[in-house]
């Protein structure tokens, strides 16, 4: 029996290198999405790599009608079921500075769309007693920075319910990991200045796997990440507020 994998976000660059690999691994896939079209090409090229089922199905975290059908089908399979959170958005801080409107799609699609998700379905995944969920944060959810302080606002808050909900699968035999990526290469990085240290979705999706394995509670990707973290987390107030970084 193969596990089933909830991939909403399912046509992010991350995504997609994710689903590939679980499909190798003989996984069932319900990839979830906005695009219905390419969902339907992502899902046949995992059906090709080895996936025991790939079906594509309409999401929009900002649409919460849409989530009953996604947790349907996965009821439908047997086993574990297991989601992991790609959703997400992150337009420039100078354009929500210049628009605040647009800090209420930042938020729902960060935070408040994929823990009303997650908090559906949790009931399936305590009532089979298994299941993984993967939450893609930010290293920008650990310190609020001048260029991304929303967006970072917003993934602080993920990182918050993950730990809560990490505590709560625990207790009948689900597990929670919270990702914490660096810069990477995919849509919402492309073209941003500054960016250093860029790793490739196919990277991060092999760090992903091996949480999961280990039953990891919290990664960064690359790993160095938690060290430059650990740096900027500890810089005092009076000095970071005249950073730049």
């Amino acid at each position: 029996m193969s596990d089933t994998w909830i991939i909403l976000g399912a046509t992010s660059s991350i995504a997609r290198a994710f689903a590939r690999k679980l499909a190798k691994n003989g996984n069932s896939l319900i990839l979830a999405g906005r695009d219905l079209a390419e969902l339907k090409l992502i899902a046949k090229d995992c059906s090709l790599r080895g996936a025991l089922q790939a079906e594509a199905i309409i999401f929009d975290a900002r649409k919460p009608a849409s989530f009953a059908a996604v947790i349907a089908a996965a009821a439908q399979n047997d086993g574990t079921v297991n989601v992991g959170v790609f959703t997400g958005s992150m337009p420039e801080q100078s354009e929500i500075d210049a628009d605040p409107g647009l800090i209420d799609g930042v938020i729902i699609d960060n935070f408040t769309g994929p823990i009303r998700f997650l908090q559906t379905i949790a009931p399936l995944m305590e009532e089979r007693g298994s299941g993984t969920v993967v939450g893609i944060g930010s290293v920008a959810g650990d310190r609020g920075r001048i260029g991304n302080y929303v967006y970072g606002a917003a993934k602080a808050g993920f990182h918050t319910y993950l730990s809560g909900l990490r505590n709560r699968l625990n207790r009948s035999g689900g597990h929670v990991v919270t990702v914490k990526p660096g810069f990477t290469d995919t849509a919402m990085t492309w073209g941003i200045e500054g960016m250093f240290l860029v790793a490739s979705p196919e990277m991060v999706a092999d760090d992903l796997l091996k949480a999961v394995r280990k039953r990891r509670n919290i990664i960064y990707t690359p790993f160095f990440w938690r060290y430059i973290m650990l740096i900027i987390k500890n810089i005092p107030e009076f000095i970071f507020k005249k950073l730049s970084i």
